[in-house]
Protein backbone atom coordinates (compact mmCIF):
# COMPACT_ATOMS: atom_id res chain seq x y z
CA UNK A 1 0.00 0.00 0.00
CA UNK A 2 1.38 3.39 -1.41
CA UNK A 3 2.40 5.71 1.22
CA UNK A 4 0.75 9.19 1.01
CA UNK A 5 3.26 12.08 1.86
CA UNK A 6 2.03 15.58 3.38
CA UNK A 7 2.17 18.62 1.17
CA UNK A 8 0.68 21.65 0.97
CA UNK A 9 -0.06 24.64 3.02
CA UNK A 10 -0.34 24.36 6.41
CA UNK A 11 -0.41 26.89 9.80
CA UNK A 12 0.79 27.00 13.08
CA UNK A 13 -0.41 29.11 15.94
CA UNK A 14 2.17 30.55 19.11
CA UNK A 15 0.98 32.77 22.07
CA UNK A 16 -1.32 32.93 24.61
CA UNK A 17 -4.46 30.70 23.44
CA UNK A 18 -6.58 31.88 26.40
CA UNK A 19 -6.51 34.80 25.12
CA UNK A 20 -7.04 35.20 20.76
CA UNK A 21 -5.47 38.17 20.36
CA UNK A 22 -2.39 37.11 21.71
CA UNK A 23 -2.48 33.86 19.33
CA UNK A 24 -0.26 34.43 15.84
CA UNK A 25 -0.94 32.70 12.97
CA UNK A 26 1.80 31.59 10.70
CA UNK A 27 1.80 29.70 6.85
CA UNK A 28 3.92 27.37 5.56
CA UNK A 29 4.56 25.53 2.42
CA UNK A 30 4.96 21.63 3.51
CA UNK A 31 6.21 18.60 2.18
CA UNK A 32 7.13 15.69 3.78
CA UNK A 33 10.09 13.72 2.75
CA UNK A 34 10.61 9.84 2.33
CA UNK A 35 12.55 10.03 5.15
CA UNK A 36 9.83 10.62 7.55
CA UNK A 37 10.79 14.23 8.71
CA UNK A 38 8.50 16.88 7.20
CA UNK A 39 10.25 20.01 5.65
CA UNK A 40 8.62 23.15 6.16
CA UNK A 41 9.03 26.73 4.32
CA UNK A 42 7.59 29.97 5.74
CA UNK A 43 5.33 32.15 3.50
CA UNK A 44 6.71 35.84 3.44
CA UNK A 45 4.65 39.19 3.42
CA UNK A 46 2.92 38.23 -0.36
CA UNK A 47 2.19 34.72 0.92
CA UNK A 48 4.59 32.84 -1.40
CA UNK A 49 6.65 30.21 0.29
CA UNK A 50 10.31 31.70 0.40
CA UNK A 51 13.45 31.71 2.44
CA UNK A 52 14.91 28.73 4.38
CA UNK A 53 13.90 25.12 4.54
CA UNK A 54 13.74 23.74 8.00
CA UNK A 55 13.38 19.92 8.68
CA UNK A 56 10.82 19.11 11.40
CA UNK A 57 10.03 15.67 12.95
CA UNK A 58 6.96 13.90 11.75
CA UNK A 59 5.27 14.26 15.38
CA UNK A 60 5.98 17.61 15.76
CA UNK A 61 4.54 18.49 12.72
CA UNK A 62 1.43 16.56 13.22
CA UNK A 63 0.51 17.96 16.50
CA UNK A 64 1.55 21.59 15.45
CA UNK A 65 0.39 21.92 12.18
CA UNK A 66 -3.14 22.25 10.40
CA UNK A 67 -4.35 22.15 6.70
CA UNK A 68 -5.14 24.89 4.76
CA UNK A 69 -6.46 23.62 1.76
CA UNK A 70 -8.61 27.20 1.31
CA UNK A 71 -6.12 29.47 1.88
CA UNK A 72 -4.21 27.28 -0.45
CA UNK A 73 -6.86 27.49 -3.58
CA UNK A 74 -7.69 31.07 -2.56
CA UNK A 75 -4.42 33.03 -1.84
CA UNK A 76 -1.14 31.09 -2.15
CA UNK A 77 -1.58 29.51 -5.80
CA UNK A 78 -2.91 32.91 -7.68
CA UNK A 79 -0.39 34.32 -6.22
CA UNK A 80 2.52 31.42 -7.59
CA UNK A 81 0.99 31.86 -10.97
CA UNK A 82 1.03 35.56 -11.09
CA UNK A 83 5.02 35.13 -9.89
CA UNK A 84 5.28 32.36 -12.50
CA UNK A 85 4.02 35.12 -15.22
CA UNK A 86 6.01 37.56 -14.33
CA UNK A 87 9.05 35.59 -14.94
CA UNK A 88 7.82 34.28 -18.11
CA UNK A 89 7.32 37.33 -19.51
CA UNK A 90 10.81 38.85 -18.51
CA UNK A 91 12.71 35.77 -20.04
CA UNK A 92 10.18 36.47 -23.19
CA UNK A 93 11.16 40.37 -23.05
CA UNK A 94 14.82 39.40 -22.83
CA UNK A 95 15.07 36.66 -25.02
CA UNK A 96 13.53 39.49 -27.84
CA UNK A 97 16.29 42.05 -26.47
CA UNK A 98 13.48 44.21 -24.84
CA UNK A 99 15.81 45.16 -22.11
CA UNK A 100 13.93 47.32 -20.16
CA UNK A 101 10.77 45.89 -20.00
CA UNK A 102 12.63 42.94 -19.03
CA UNK A 103 14.36 44.49 -16.14
CA UNK A 104 10.72 45.54 -14.95
CA UNK A 105 8.91 42.07 -14.62
CA UNK A 106 12.27 40.81 -12.96
CA UNK A 107 12.26 43.69 -10.58
CA UNK A 108 8.49 43.18 -9.94
CA UNK A 109 9.08 39.69 -9.43
CA UNK A 110 12.48 40.31 -6.83
CA UNK A 111 9.92 42.78 -5.10
CA UNK A 112 7.95 40.01 -4.00
CA UNK A 113 10.53 37.44 -3.43
CA UNK A 114 13.78 38.29 -2.96
CA UNK A 115 14.93 35.11 -3.07
CA UNK A 116 13.36 33.56 -6.43
CA UNK A 117 16.46 32.13 -8.14
CA UNK A 118 14.95 32.81 -12.06
CA UNK A 119 14.19 36.49 -11.72
CA UNK A 120 17.38 37.44 -9.92
CA UNK A 121 19.40 35.46 -12.72
CA UNK A 122 17.33 37.56 -15.72
CA UNK A 123 17.97 40.39 -13.38
CA UNK A 124 21.08 40.29 -13.65
CA UNK A 125 21.70 39.09 -17.59
CA UNK A 126 19.75 41.83 -18.44
CA UNK A 127 22.17 44.26 -16.42
CA UNK A 128 25.21 42.54 -17.97
CA UNK A 129 23.88 42.30 -21.52
CA UNK A 130 22.89 46.56 -21.23
CA UNK A 131 26.75 46.27 -20.00
CA UNK A 132 25.55 48.00 -16.78
CA UNK A 133 27.90 45.63 -14.79
CA UNK A 134 27.80 47.21 -11.67
CA UNK A 135 24.00 46.36 -10.79
CA UNK A 136 24.65 43.22 -11.94
CA UNK A 137 27.76 42.62 -9.38
CA UNK A 138 25.04 43.48 -7.13
CA UNK A 139 22.86 41.14 -8.07
CA UNK A 140 25.14 38.54 -8.04
CA UNK A 141 26.36 39.18 -4.76
CA UNK A 142 22.78 38.58 -3.55
CA UNK A 143 22.24 35.32 -5.56
CA UNK A 144 25.50 33.91 -3.95
CA UNK A 145 24.14 33.76 -0.55
CA UNK A 146 20.82 32.22 -1.67
CA UNK A 147 21.27 28.13 -0.98
CA UNK A 148 18.53 27.12 -3.04
CA UNK A 149 20.74 28.63 -5.91
CA UNK A 150 23.01 25.34 -5.61
CA UNK A 151 21.13 22.58 -6.81
CA UNK A 152 21.16 20.39 -10.85
CA UNK A 153 18.27 22.36 -11.63
CA UNK A 154 20.05 25.66 -11.74
CA UNK A 155 22.82 24.83 -13.46
CA UNK A 156 22.64 26.79 -16.86
CA UNK A 157 21.54 29.71 -15.40
CA UNK A 158 25.17 29.22 -13.82
CA UNK A 159 26.55 28.92 -17.41
CA UNK A 160 24.67 31.44 -19.25
CA UNK A 161 26.00 33.64 -15.77
CA UNK A 162 29.70 32.52 -17.31
CA UNK A 163 29.15 33.49 -20.63
CA UNK A 164 27.06 36.96 -20.31
CA UNK A 165 30.50 37.78 -18.17
CA UNK A 166 32.95 36.19 -20.65
CA UNK A 167 31.19 38.15 -23.32
CA UNK A 168 31.86 41.60 -21.24
CA UNK A 169 35.30 40.34 -20.93
CA UNK A 170 34.85 39.80 -17.12
CA UNK A 171 37.07 36.52 -17.36
CA UNK A 172 37.40 35.89 -12.90
CA UNK A 173 33.76 36.30 -12.72
CA UNK A 174 32.72 34.19 -15.52
CA UNK A 175 34.88 31.31 -14.45
CA UNK A 176 33.65 31.76 -10.92
CA UNK A 177 30.22 30.96 -12.56
CA UNK A 178 31.14 28.29 -14.29
CA UNK A 179 33.06 26.62 -11.75
CA UNK A 180 29.74 26.91 -9.67
CA UNK A 181 28.17 25.14 -12.12
CA UNK A 182 30.94 22.44 -12.47
CA UNK A 183 30.28 21.71 -8.32
CA UNK A 184 26.68 20.96 -9.56
CA UNK A 185 27.69 18.65 -12.59
CA UNK A 186 31.35 17.85 -13.01
CA UNK A 187 30.71 15.78 -16.22
CA UNK A 188 29.61 18.07 -18.85
CA UNK A 189 31.74 18.25 -21.55
CA UNK A 190 29.97 21.39 -23.09
CA UNK A 191 30.69 22.89 -19.78
CA UNK A 192 33.98 22.24 -19.78
CA UNK A 193 34.78 23.79 -23.28
CA UNK A 194 33.18 26.55 -21.97
CA UNK A 195 35.78 26.72 -18.80
CA UNK A 196 38.44 26.01 -21.30
CA UNK A 197 37.86 29.01 -23.63
CA UNK A 198 37.14 31.33 -20.21
CA UNK A 199 41.11 30.53 -19.68
CA UNK A 200 41.99 31.09 -23.18
CA UNK A 201 40.99 34.51 -23.30
CA UNK A 202 41.89 35.31 -19.93
CA UNK A 203 45.21 34.16 -21.32
CA UNK A 204 45.72 30.95 -18.80
CA UNK A 205 46.83 28.68 -21.50
CA UNK A 206 47.56 25.99 -18.78
CA UNK A 207 43.84 26.05 -17.60
CA UNK A 208 42.64 26.41 -21.24
CA UNK A 209 44.28 22.75 -21.96
CA UNK A 210 43.07 21.15 -18.83
CA UNK A 211 39.57 22.22 -19.46
CA UNK A 212 39.90 21.24 -23.41
CA UNK A 213 41.62 17.71 -22.51
CA UNK A 214 38.66 17.23 -19.72
CA UNK A 215 36.16 18.10 -22.20
CA UNK A 216 37.53 15.48 -25.10
CA UNK A 217 38.04 12.56 -21.94
CA UNK A 218 34.21 13.38 -21.82
CA UNK A 219 33.02 12.77 -24.91
CA UNK A 220 36.21 11.91 -27.35
CA UNK A 221 33.37 12.89 -30.34
CA UNK A 222 32.92 16.28 -29.57
CA UNK A 223 33.65 17.88 -32.70
CA UNK A 224 33.40 21.49 -31.39
CA UNK A 225 36.46 20.47 -28.79
CA UNK A 226 38.27 19.41 -31.46
CA UNK A 227 38.21 21.95 -33.42
CA UNK A 228 39.56 23.98 -30.62
CA UNK A 229 41.89 21.60 -29.63
CA UNK A 230 43.06 21.96 -33.91
CA UNK A 231 43.14 26.02 -33.35
CA UNK A 232 45.26 25.94 -30.26
CA UNK A 233 47.81 23.39 -31.97
CA UNK A 234 47.60 25.21 -35.40
CA UNK A 235 48.41 28.44 -34.08
CA UNK A 236 50.99 27.05 -31.30
CA UNK A 237 49.15 27.60 -27.93
CA UNK A 238 49.66 24.34 -27.30
CA UNK A 239 51.80 21.00 -28.57
CA UNK A 240 51.18 18.01 -29.83
CA UNK A 241 51.91 16.40 -26.22
CA UNK A 242 49.07 18.50 -24.55
CA UNK A 243 51.71 20.71 -23.31
CA UNK A 244 51.38 24.77 -23.03
CA UNK A 245 54.01 26.16 -26.18
CA UNK A 246 54.11 29.65 -25.44
CA UNK A 247 55.05 31.67 -22.40
CA UNK A 248 52.28 33.57 -21.01
CA UNK A 249 53.91 37.04 -21.74
CA UNK A 250 54.48 35.99 -25.21
CA UNK A 251 50.77 35.12 -25.44
CA UNK A 252 49.57 38.83 -24.39
CA UNK A 253 52.16 40.27 -26.87
CA UNK A 254 50.44 38.34 -29.42
CA UNK A 255 47.02 39.40 -28.72
CA UNK A 256 48.57 43.51 -27.97
CA UNK A 257 50.39 43.01 -31.52
CA UNK A 258 46.83 41.49 -33.22
CA UNK A 259 44.29 42.93 -31.41
CA UNK A 260 41.68 42.17 -33.81
CA UNK A 261 42.15 38.61 -33.25
CA UNK A 262 39.92 39.44 -30.21
CA UNK A 263 36.96 41.41 -32.30
CA UNK A 264 36.65 39.68 -35.80
CA UNK A 265 36.54 36.08 -37.08
CA UNK A 266 40.12 35.29 -38.02
CA UNK A 267 40.85 31.76 -40.31
CA UNK A 268 43.81 30.33 -39.10
CA UNK A 269 44.32 27.09 -41.62
CA UNK A 270 41.20 24.92 -41.74
CA UNK A 271 40.19 26.29 -38.68
CA UNK A 272 37.84 29.31 -37.71
CA UNK A 273 37.53 30.85 -34.30
CA UNK A 274 34.00 31.37 -34.97
CA UNK A 275 33.30 27.62 -35.86
CA UNK A 276 33.45 26.78 -32.16
CA UNK A 277 30.32 27.29 -30.14
CA UNK A 278 29.39 28.13 -26.72
CA UNK A 279 26.59 26.35 -25.26
CA UNK A 280 23.78 27.43 -23.48
CA UNK A 281 21.16 24.68 -22.50
CA UNK A 282 18.90 27.06 -20.90
CA UNK A 283 16.09 26.76 -23.72
CA UNK A 284 15.73 22.99 -23.17
CA UNK A 285 12.91 21.39 -20.86
CA UNK A 286 14.27 18.97 -18.44
CA UNK A 287 12.83 16.32 -19.94
CA UNK A 288 14.26 16.68 -23.08
CA UNK A 289 17.10 16.93 -22.32
CA UNK A 290 18.99 13.64 -21.59
CA UNK A 291 17.01 12.96 -25.02
CA UNK A 292 19.11 15.39 -27.06
CA UNK A 293 22.31 14.85 -25.21
CA UNK A 294 21.75 10.90 -26.58
CA UNK A 295 20.98 12.40 -30.07
CA UNK A 296 23.44 14.82 -30.17
CA UNK A 297 25.94 14.96 -27.86
CA UNK A 298 25.23 18.55 -27.55
CA UNK A 299 23.03 20.67 -25.47
CA UNK A 300 20.48 23.08 -27.43
CA UNK A 301 21.41 26.85 -29.06
CA UNK A 302 24.81 27.35 -30.11
CA UNK A 303 26.17 30.80 -29.51
CA UNK A 304 29.06 31.72 -31.42
CA UNK A 305 32.70 32.83 -29.98
CA UNK A 306 33.97 36.01 -30.46
CA UNK A 307 37.22 36.57 -29.98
Amino acid sequence: MAVTLAQGIFSSRTGDFKHRGDVQKSYWAVQELESGDVEVQALNNHNIPTGPKLLIPRERFLSNYHPEPEFYANTVLPNLMRQNERIKRGEGHRNREESYSAEYEFSSAVAVDEENVRANFGLGLTFLERGEVERAEDVFKRLVRLKAIYTAEHKHLFNEFGISMRKNRMFDHALKYYHRAEELCDDDENLCLNISRAYFEKGDIRGCIVYLEKSLSLNPSFDEAGLFKDFLLINGFMNDNGEVAIATEEFEQSLEKEPERLNKTVEFGKVIIDDVPEFDDSELEPEQSSEQEQRSGMKSKLIQLDF
